[in-house]
C-alpha cells in the first residue's frame, strides 16, 4: 500500500478493498468479475469470435480507464490473459493492451492456489503437485525411524494430505489424478511398514479424516 498505509499493516488490506470497491461497478454487463483478497478475476464468454474480441476489448479499455481515474497502474506483467477451450473450439487470436503495454497470454496459471490450464485437464496442476507430495513423502521416510506411528500419522496429515485434499473437489476425477493416488499410498506403506505389493486398503482409514 501507498498513500502513508505501511506495507503489511493491520489497516493496509482493508483500505485496499475500500479502495477497489467500486471496480464492479466500472465493469459493463458484458463481463463477470470476481474479487478475492486482492486478487481480481474478469470473465467473458461469446460463441461468437468477432463479438468476443469486441467484448474482451471493450472490457480491457474500462479496466484501463478505471486504474487511471483511481491514480493506478496496471501491471501487465502479473496480470494474464487465459482462453478456455474445448475440442471442437481454437484459440481466438487475440492481443490484449493496457496503457501500450501487453497483456500476457498463457495456457496455464496459477489461481487461489490451483494451476488452471485452457482445457482444464488439471495436467499442469498434477504435476506440481506430485513434485510436492513426493518430498512430503521422502521427508517422511526420513524422520520415520525417529518418530511413533501416531507422531508420523500426524506429521502425514500436516505435511502430506493438506497438499492432497486442496482443490481436490477440482482435479480429483481427472484422467492424471492416479499418479497422486499412487504417491498416497506409497506413502501409507511406509507409515504402516507395509511391502510394495502389500495392500494398504485396510490401513487407509486411519488416514482420513
Amino acid at each position: 500500500m501507498k498513500h502513508g498505509v505501511p506495507q503489511g499493516s493491520i489497516l493496509g488490506p482493508l483500505l485496499f478493498l475500500i479502495y477497489i470497491n467500486d471496480l464492479l461497478q466500472s465493469v459493463s454487463n458484458l463481463a463477470n468479475t470476481v474479487l478475492f483478497s486482492d486478487d481480481t478475476s474478469i470473465i467473458l464468454s461469446n460463441s461468437n469470435q468477432d463479438e468476443f474480441k469486441t467484448n474482451i476489448n471493450s472490457v480491457m479499455n474500462e479496466i484501463t480507464n478505471w486504474f487511471q481515474s483511481n491514480l493506478l497502474t496496471l501491471n501487465c506483467n502479473k496480470t494474464h490473459f487465459l482462453q478456455f477451450l474445448t475440442k471442437n473450439k481454437k484459440e481466438v487470436p487475440i492481443q490484449l493492451m493496457s496503457s501500450n503495454s501487453l497483456v500476457t497470454n498463457l495456457n496455464s496459471t496459477k489461481f487461489v492456489g490451483l494451476t488452471i490450464d485452457s482445457t482444464l485437464s488439471w495436467k499442469d496442476h498434477v504435476v506440481e503437485l506430485t513434485t510436492k507430495l513426493n518430498k512430503a513423502c521422502f521427508a517422511i521416510r526420513t524422520v520415520k525411524t525417529f518418530m511413533s506411528f501416531n507422531v508420523l500419522r500426524t506429521v502425514y496429515f500436516s505435511y502430506f494430505h493438506t497438499l492432497l485434499s486442496y482443490g481436490i473437489i477440482f482435479w480429483g476425477n481427472s484422467r492424471l489424478s492416479t499418479n497422486v493416488f499412487k504417491i498416497q499410498k506409497r506413502i501409507i506403506r511406509i507409515i504402516t511398514n507395509k511391502g510394495k505389493c502389500d495392500s494398504c486398503r485396510l490401513y487407509s482409514k486411519l488416514f482420513k479424516y
